[in-house]
C-alpha cells in the first residue's frame, strides 16, 4: 500500500482538545492537543482497519 499522509486539525473546545481528519471524517479529543492526537491515531487506524485497507506507521510533519 503507497503511504498517504492525512492532515489532522487540532481545535480546542471548552476544556478539551479536539482531533479531526477532515479527508476521513474521524474524530478524537484529549485533555492536551498530543492527547488529542494520539487517539484520533487511534480511532483512524480502526476506521482504516474496517474499511480492509492496511495501516503500517503514521507520520506527523
Amino acid at each position: 500500500m503507497a503511504a498517504r499522509n492525512l492532515t489532522a486539525v487540532i481545535t480546542k473546545e471548552d476544556d478539551l482538545y479536539v482531533a479531526d481528519c477532515p479527508a476521513l471524517g474521524t474524530v478524537s479529543q484529549g485533555a492536551s492537543p498530543k492527547e488529542a492526537l494520539e487517539n484520533l491515531k487511534e480511532a483512524t487506524t480502526l476506521y482504516l482497519e474496517e474499511t480492509g485497507a492496511t495501516v503500517t506507521e503514521f507520520k506527523i510533519a
